[in-house]
């Protein structure tokens, strides 16, 4: 459906998704469905909530907020939908930061997916790996996951979020964790 995205969730401000407070911003579909998977109900690939880019930062976006992350389901399923959030944030200035469970060779090779590459600050690239998950790391799940710096706007030493974690009580009651767990996955 051209520019606009399949949405699982939105998280108006976190400080456990990355570097300072942030939009996240769940995508809808995922074919990899890793084994242990943080957010397993964004595998199916049915239509949840269509939104176009510009109506998603429009409705989200606050004052305060330093940067977008983007994470899933996966992101690479929708990319031309992803390369025009990805746009729309670094035209206002806010940082951009990926996960992906491709590899950053998978995204290359495909001419949307690398479009993007270039309005993003900070990419965390493959699938999770649940042997591989260890209690505290870099902002990732599993220790074979890469993080990408692509620009000088974030080092290494600002995505360690060890034992990280919001919870957050939706109006209807139900109770979401994000971030890092200390306690292993």
């Amino acid at each position: 459906m051209g520019d606009s995205l399949n949405i699982h969730a939105v998280l108006a401000r976190s400080r456990v998704n990355g570097p300072g407070t942030r939009l996240v911003i769940f995508f809808q579909g995922c074919a990899r469905a890793c084994d242990g998977c943080f957010n397993p109900d964004t595998h199916s690939f049915e239509e949840r909530e269509r939104v176009t880019p510009e109506a998603l930062l429009g409705k989200h976006l606050s004052t305060g907020i330093e940067g977008i992350t983007v994470s899933g389901g996966e992101p690479f399923a929708q990319p031309r939908g992803l390369l025009r959030l990805l746009e729309l944030a670094a035209a206002s200035g806010l940082s951009t930061l990926v996960y992906t469970g491709f590899t950053l060779e998978e995204i290359m090779d495909d001419q949307a997916g690398a479009r993007c590459l270039e309005f993003i600050d900070v990419l965390v690239d493959g699938p999770f790996d649940r042997k591989l998950a260890e209690p505290t790391l870099l902002a990732r799940g599993s220790s074979n996951q890469r993080i990408h710096l692509f620009t000088s706007r974030y080092s290494l030493e600002d995505l360690y979020m060890p034992g990280k974690v919001e919870v957050i009580i939706g109006p209807d009651g139900d109770i979401r964790k994000t971030g890092f767990s200390s306690l292993g996955a």
